[in-house]
């Protein structure tokens, strides 16, 4: 089966270098016209320039394909909602969107300014929400759309250094795991990727003799698959240096323990029955999780 998104109209976040630039390369060899969009900033977010964003535009002109520069700050709804309409009048509709922009404000929590914290939930987490609200009754209407939010192993398993980038992203995962619902009926598939990728934000990471595997290429069959027509909805997949993996939310079966005076000192001494992963399942929603709740309490009330 040839992956083709020939028809398909994609837009792509933070396009103008490292990962945006490969997916909205990708996604154009395969047939799709591709808004580009880039602020043109710095890696910490400062500065602008539409220079990056028409580079990548040129790229795919040249290759035969079909392409727009957008220069938009993903913050800043109105522009965002400008770039829509701008996909819409060039090709009649939106498709994909790939929620790729973002910067880094890096430093240990103790030593972080809150504004460089909330300029980075700005980007990451309000930016992906300025750009899905901005297609979300689109993509109801034409009952389709595939939505990839950019989430990141330091939001889902933490990293020193990163309160602030952590989590913005693992609030991304918070909003694919709803949104995925809502928008189950008009076939929006709503997914995350986790990349580890070197970039211009994240090359310093990586030992100068892996930086080749870890080539932003690596990641885009992970985004190829996600913004697909026979996508999965609700998955988070993990890519880097040709590996593909699923992360999971969890439950445990955990215990009953009640509401009793000594409850508390209860849950400490059975902490590791509560905490223990065998059986543990992947409920299909947070309802899922009180009925599991409301289950055993109700057993809890049956006469032994």
């Amino acid at each position: 089966m040839s992956i083709d998104f020939k028809g398909r109209v994609a837009i792509v976040t933070g396009a103008g270098g490292g990962l945006g630039r490969q997916h909205a390369l990708a996604l154009a060899a395969r047939g799709a016209k591709v808004v580009v969009n880039d602020l043109g900033g710095a890696r910490d977010g400062s500065g602008s320039s539409v220079s990056a964003a028409q580079a990548v535009v040129d790229e795919i002109e040249a290759a035969g394909g079909e392409a727009i520069a957008n220069g938009a700050s993903v913050t800043d709804f109105e522009a965002v909602q400008a770039m829509v309409q701008q996909a819409v009048d060039a090709w009649g509709r939106v498709d994909i969107l790939v929620n790729n922009a973002g910067i880094l404000r890096d430093k240990s929590f103790s030593k972080m300014e809150l504004a460089d914290f909330k300029l980075v939930m700005d980007v990451h987490l309000m930016g992906a929400v300025n750009c899905t609200k901005a297609v979300w009754s689109l993509m109801n209407e034409q009952k389709y759309g595939r939505i990839v939010m950019t989430s990141s192993s330091s939001g889902l398993y933490g990293n020193f250094g990163q309160s602030n980038y952590g989590a913005a992203k693992m609030a991304l995962v918070g909003l694919m795991q709803t949104l995925s619902i809502e928008g189950a009926k008009n076939d929006i598939r709503v997914n995350c990727l986790a990349p580890t990728a070197a970039t211009r934000m994240t090359e310093d990471l990586f030992p100068p003799d892996l930086l080749a595997a870890f080539q932003p290429g690596a990641v885009v069959p992970a985004m190829l698959a996600l913004a697909s027509q026979d996508a999965p909805t609700r998955t988070i997949l993990c890519a880097g240096a040709g590996s593909f993996e699923a992360a999971h939310i969890t439950l445990t079966s955990g215990a009953y323990i009640g509401i009793e005076a000594d409850s508390p000192e209860q849950l400490v001494a059975r902490l590791a029955e509560v905490t223990d992963r065998t059986n543990e399942q992947v409920p299909l929603s947070g309802a899922a999780q009180v009925a599991n709740e409301i289950g055993k309490a109700q057993a809890a009330l049956v006469p032994a």
